[in-house]
């Protein structure tokens, strides 16, 4: 069954702009989510759509507040990187689901010409730029080091090359950002991918709808991990 909810009671479906979105698209409409026209259009200005579904919209919002909606109930359900959910770390928000997509890494950089230079086994204190500063910090306490954290979103590589720190933590994909700029990776701090999430109050109260997404998108997900690769013509 699908949800059948209308008007002010339709579940939420928080997702984030920019390269997450490409990926996930395709998985919600195996699911049975195809949102209205509009959302398509590059040049449309609103954020939240219907969907084919009566009972589900979507929200597109920055990735870092995706989290947010969904822990305050303003969404019911949402699409986060794991990096947003280390820095919030929301009690009120459950992560059911990996949608194995969004793959990047978390990573301590610096530029090419330290390498050698320092031993980060003798650091006590550092100073990073990040957009992470909650990961940034526990990650360096957990090896007994201060870190002052300055809090940078965007352009977090600029950082070293004019001297505002010599040290960024940030995610990575490619790599190809950070060779650009002269940086390179010398400390992996987590493997990211983007999660499921659900607001915990709404589970429990709307179980039959939040829970109906949860089994729809596990489904998808378990299929695509088991089809079979496409030799290479």
């Amino acid at each position: 069954m699908k949800t059948t909810r209308a008007g002010d009671d339709k579940l939420i479906m928080a997702l984030p702009n920019g390269r997450i979105l490409g990926e996930v698209m395709p998985l919600l409409r195996r699911a049975g989510i195809e949102p209205e026209p509009a959302f398509d259009d590059p040049s449309a200005r609103q954020l939240r759509f219907a969907t084919s579904d009566p009972g589900l919209d979507i929200i597109r919002v920055r990735s870092f507040d995706v989290a947010t909606f969904v822990a305050f109930g303003a969404a019911q359900i949402g699409v986060a990187g794991n990096d947003v959910l280390m820095e919030f770390d929301y009690s009120e928000i459950y992560a059911p689901l990996d949608l194995d997509i969004g793959h990047c890494r978390m990573m301590v950089a610096a530029p090419k010409e330290w390498v050698g230079k320092e031993d980060p086994r003798t650091w006590s204190h550092i100073r990073v730029a990040s957009k992470y500063p909650q990961v940034t910090r526990r990650h360096f306490a957990s090896r007994g080091v201060q870190a002052e954290v300055i809090n940078l979103h965007g352009a977090v590589e600029l950082a070293p090359i004019i001297g505002l720190c010599r040290h960024i933590v940030d995610l990575v994909q490619t790599g190809t950002t950070l060779r650009a700029n002269g940086l390179v990776e010398i400390e992996h701090i987590a493997d990211i991918t983007s999660r499921l999430i659900v607001n915990r109050p709404a589970l429990k109260t709307r179980p039959d709808e939040v829970g109906y997404w949860i089994d729809a998108l596990r489904a998808v997900t378990a299929r695509r991990s088991e089809a079979p690769e496409t030799a290479p013509a």
